[in-house]
């Protein structure tokens, strides 16, 4: 498939919906899709405290020119472990399966097939290419305490403050960081289930005389692999596979990144040609988000 075929989730909140027709889809439907979302009561203490099994946040810069990949190596991504403990990243799972909706008729469970997007409120199962399921939950109070934690480490607050890019005629444009985006993307992958090789496309919305637009994609991982977890973890755990792996156009090299509770995985959206490798045994839980930067005025 080509790097740039496809793009992955509906980015922003709005009309999509964790919608009771998920059920009846077969491959190849489109549809025009609409989340419903249930209030949820985020506890005051829930990351704004210390938990008793949370340890220190590091940081690393994936430096590409040590990896299989280093034609990758003026492109940004960065790991940071520890940002939430295990406690919280099952807390989090949690909230975001409460956020769910009752489905009808004879349906259980919150967890629905993650579709792919394909602009202007439409989706698409399609199997073939995204194998997995998936919540839609809008939460800005969430978001901001994620970020309230990362940002806690200085050099990811500094490289990520601005983002600067070749405009119209040579001019230069100018983002500031803004927030994180309000839509959690919570991903469910079981057995067999997996993300095709694609590239992340950059969200952008206007409010008032106000311009955002996406420029870097987050993961949160929300539970161990049998290969990150601590020794003491490792017969908590079944999760084999499911790793992020960067990969060289012809898809023949790889650089994997894999999954470890309360681990944060940072890329920009331009370049990076990724895919959610197939979960060879138990469940791998994981929530994506986007970085949200303002475009900056020329002063008159």
């Amino acid at each position: 498939m080509s790097r740039n075929a496809k793009h992955n989730d509906p980015s922003i909140a709005g009309d999509e919906s964790n919608s009771d027709s998920d059920s009846s889809l077969q491959d190849g439907d489109v549809i025009k899709t609409s989340y419903k979302q249930l209030p949820v009561p985020i506890p005051p203490t829930y990351l704004t405290t210390t938990p008793s099994d949370a340890k220190p946040i590091t940081y690393q810069i994936i430096d590409f020119t040590q990896t299989p990949l280093p034609e990758y190596k003026d492109n940004y991504a960065a790991i940071l472990d520890n940002v939430l403990s295990p406690s919280e990243c099952s807390v989090l799972i949690s909230l975001a399966e409460s956020s769910v909706p009752s489905r009808s008729g004879n349906e259980k469970g919150a967890w629905r097939p993650a579709l792919v997007n394909y602009g202007d409120g439409y989706e698409a199962l399609d199997r073939e290419y995204r194998n997995s399921d998936r919540i839609i939950w809008d939460c800005q109070d969430v978001m901001g305490r994620l970020w309230d934690r990362i940002s806690t480490i200085q050099a990811v607050r500094e490289k990520l403050a601005e983002v600067q890019e070749e405009g119209r005629k040579g001019k230069m444009k100018k983002w500031k960081f803004a927030r994180l985006n309000e839509r959690g993307r919570f991903l469910k992958y079981s057995g067999g289930q997996y993300f095709r090789p694609h590239c992340d496309g950059a969200y952008s919305e206007k409010k008032g005389d106000k311009v955002y637009r996406t420029h870097y994609t987050l993961h949160l991982y929300l539970n161990d692999s049998v290969a990150e977890a601590e020794p003491e973890q490792k017969t908590a755990t079944d999760l084999v596979g499911g790793a992020t792996s960067f990969l060289s156009d012809d898809e023949g090299r790889k650089y994997d990144v894999n999954p470890k509770a309360g681990r944060v995985l940072i890329f920009q959206h331009d370049g990076m040609y990724h895919s959610g490798d197939d979960v060879v045994q138990g469940t791998k839980y994981t929530m994506r988000t986007d970085i949200m930067y303002e475009l900056q005025r020329a002063s008159a």
